[in-house]
């Protein structure tokens, strides 16, 4: 990502709609498995650090983060201190078999060869243990925000489930979230590609009383997903586990 996104996803996001609601969906599945606090995680792409808030509020005291950027990882430092390396989500500097959870939340995105990425998740899991996995979606939905994040593609649901197939993973769960807001997403950011206003990122474009009412329709939005499984999101989230012996 562009050094100014970093910048501005540090400053918001403890209280920003959308990293509020990804993170409170992601503890939800987490809290499904029954994962112990003792229990080994990575999280891959750390960005500045909301996963990391997220795994320390619930909890988990042996947890390791990994980014390609030193900016990002020196964000996670100042807010998160802890185990937090610099290196390559498709070479991973971890050895065989010793993660219990995995997370690649909008990380496979940004990659070359996504995977590459995901084969290195199945080889650094345990056996029976899980990787979470969160991808934007649908190509119509192409923006700013994938530009200033370097983005490489979008993706439907089904192309991260057979990745993470064809890697030996078994896939458990899998749906599109962030539905309700699919509609205006798609008309903002077709108006932003009009106007072009003078901002670096969507996460600027943001005020108390409207992230006060994102906050509360992606609270819902976050809730029903998983169990509407709906046809469409602006992401989707896929859990795998690998095989027990």
């Amino acid at each position: 990502m562009r050094h100014t996104t970093f910048a501005i996803e540090a400053a918001v996001e403890a209280e920003h709609w959308w990293f509020v609601g990804r993170r409170r969906l992601f503890a939800r599945e987490i809290a499904r498995r029954r994962i112990g606090p003792a229990a080994r995680i990575l999280d891959l792409g750390t960005s500045t650090g909301t996963n990391l808030r997220m795994l320390r509020d619930a909890g988990f005291h042996s947890v390791a983060g990994l980014d390609s950027s030193e900016e990002a990882l020196r964000w996670c430092l100042s807010k998160n201190p802890g185990c937090v390396v610099r290196g390559d989500i498709t070479r991973l500097p971890f050895g065989h078999e010793q993660a219990d959870l995995v997370l690649a939340t909008d990380v496979i995105e940004h990659l070359d060869d996504d995977r590459a990425a995901i084969r290195e998740i199945a080889r650094v899991l345990k056996p029976g243990g899980a990787v979470l996995v969160a991808v934007p979606t649908f190509a119509l939905l192409w923006g700013m925000q994938d530009q200033v994040a370097h983005h490489k593609r979008r993706y439907r649901k089904h192309e991260v489930q057979r990745m993470l197939s064809d890697a030996g993973l078994i896939v458990e769960r899998s749906y599109y979230f962030n539905y309700l807001l699919f509609l205006p997403i798609l008309l903002a950011r077709a108006a932003l590609r009009w106007l072009r206003p003078a901002v670096s990122s969507e996460n600027e474009i943001n005020s108390p009383l409207m992230n006060r009412a994102l906050r509360a329709i992606f609270a819902f939005d976050v809730a029903t997903a998983p169990l509407i499984r709906p046809p469409f999101g602006v992401s989707a989230l896929v859990l795998a586990s690998k095989p027990v012996r």
